[in-house]
This record gives structure tokens, sequence and C-alpha cells, in this order.
């Protein structure tokens, strides 16, 4: 291990591996981030042969945390946040958004990824209200225990949940209703649950429908996963929380900030997203 450098993140650097795709990095380089490799361009160049809008995907999802955090720090008043999943720290994370409203607010980034928590942890070193755990969605428990955790959040009071384009990375074996349930338990009344997710186009868009499946494949085998569902599963993992409106839609048709025109592309189809409150 390099002097100088701490254990836990001396161990996540040894972990990189530049030569294979990874998700966080494929998903920097679509929102314009300079955190990729050769290997994580040609696979989104790839991707972009069968679904050209692909960046324009996660541009979207990335505009839909800004207006999703921007509401919940401003005027929903949340002042903490459990950010699972949360990808590399590009601009337009969820502390940058919600310490312009509130600088006080306390933000806690999850993720398995070790150049996520790499690049997170030397980004957060001077900060009191913000931290990153290294941990798998697939076991809530211990993201729920973490030290960390509990040392920024306080389960006595409502906590901003946040789930944005990491569910679509779990398989069915691995049961994301299961996972999502065991988070929403230990989330306090008057707390809020955002996701984003693939979304599989409707019957009524046969060709749609046929490229997002080959899609699927590409993923699979670049990245190990990617799943697009039926919307009638996406919409089960609120539970009986209540959705705000405009509900479970595409990301493009969430709160928009101007009432523009929105193409009702592939993008528009594939990628849904809402906001619940628990009562």
């Amino acid at each position: 291990m390099t002097e100088g450098i701490p254990r836990d993140i001396g161990k996540a650097l040894a972990d990189i591996d530049i030569t294979r795709p990874n998700v966080a990095r494929v998903y920097d380089y679509f929102v314009g981030g300079k955190d990729n490799f050769a290997a994580d361009r040609e696979f989104a160049n790839k991707a972009m042969d069968i679904a050209p809008k692909a960046p324009l995907a996660a541009q979207a999802n990335r505009m839909f945390l800004r207006r999703v955090v921007s509401y919940l720090a401003g005027e929903a008043g949340i002042t903490q946040f459990l950010d699972i999943g949360s990808g590399l720290p590009t601009a337009g994370n969820t502390s940058e958004v919600a310490h312009e409203i509130n600088p006080n607010a306390h933000v806690v980034y999850v993720d398995n990824d070790p150049v996520v928590y790499t690049h997170s942890k030397a980004l957060l070193a001077d900060s009191v209200t913000v931290d990153i755990i290294n941990a798998d969605i697939r076991d809530p428990a211990t993201i729920l225990t973490d030290p960390a955790v509990l040392r920024l959040l306080d389960f006595d009071r409502p906590i901003g949940l946040l789930l944005l384009a990491v569910l679509h990375h779990i398989e069915d074996h691995e049961d994301p209703a299961w996972i999502v349930a065991r988070l929403r338990d230990a989330m306090p009344s008057g707390s809020y649950l955002a996701i984003s997710s693939f979304r599989m186009p409707g019957p009524e868009l046969p060709e749609l429908r046929a490229k997002t499946i080959e899609g699927e494949k590409l993923l699979a085998q670049g990245l190990g996963s990617g799943r697009w569902r039926e919307e009638e599963e996406l919409r089960t993992w609120f539970g009986d929380w209540e959705l705000l409106p405009p509900g479970f839609v595409s990301l493009l048709e969430w709160r928009p900030p101007t009432p523009e025109h929105i193409e009702r592309d592939e993008v528009y189809h594939s990628f849904f997203g809402g906001l619940a409150r628990k009562k």
C-alpha cells in the first residue's frame, strides 16, 4: 500500500480494473465527466450504436436527481439524505444541490464501486456533513447500521432516501422488491423515497421494445447487469407510500423546469421515476 494513503482507500485503489467497462465510469462518460477510461468509452460507443440517445438518458437522470433534491431540501424541508448507488461525484450531486439550499444538510452516499468510493472519499476529506460508505444495496442491514450512517442521519426524523438508476442493476434473483421494502421499513414517518429505473416500453411500441431487449443483452455482456422492467413491477417498489404528483412518470415529465414540448422518444418511454412520502 502506498505510504500516506488510508488503508480503506488503498484497498479500493488496488481493486480498480481499468481494462473492463464499469457502470459508474460509463455513466460518468455519458454525463460529460472525465473519470473514465478507454474501456468505458469503447463500451459506451457500442451502446450508442443500439441506443444513440443513451447519453441523454443518463443526463435526464442527473436532472431528475437535481429536481428531486431541490424539492426535498426546499419545499419539503428535508435536512438529511441517504443516496444509495450514488455513482461518481459529478457536478450537481446530492450534497451539492442540497447545500445550495441548506448548507447544514447531512448526506450519506452509498456505493459498492471502488472507483466511486475512492473519488468520493478524496473529495469529502474535510466535510463534516457528508460522507460515503463502501457498501452494497443488496445488504440493506449493513448500510442501515454503518457507523457513518448512524453518525450523520437521525432515524427519528424524516430522511430523503434516493435509489436512482441503481435498482435496474439488481437481478431478479436478488429480489429488488425485498431490498426496497427493507429500506422503506427503516425510514421514519415523513420520509421520502425517490426511485428512477429503466422501464420496458409497452406492447404498443413493438419496435422500441425489441431494441430495448437488445440493449439489455449488451448491458449484461459488458457491465454484468441491466434490466428494463415492466412499469407495473416498478410501481410496487413504492409500497403503500403516497406518490407525489405527477406520479411515476417519464423522467422528462417529472416536474420539468419549463413547459417546453417533450419529445416522446426512447428516453421518454424507457426511463421512469417518481417520489413518494411515508405517512
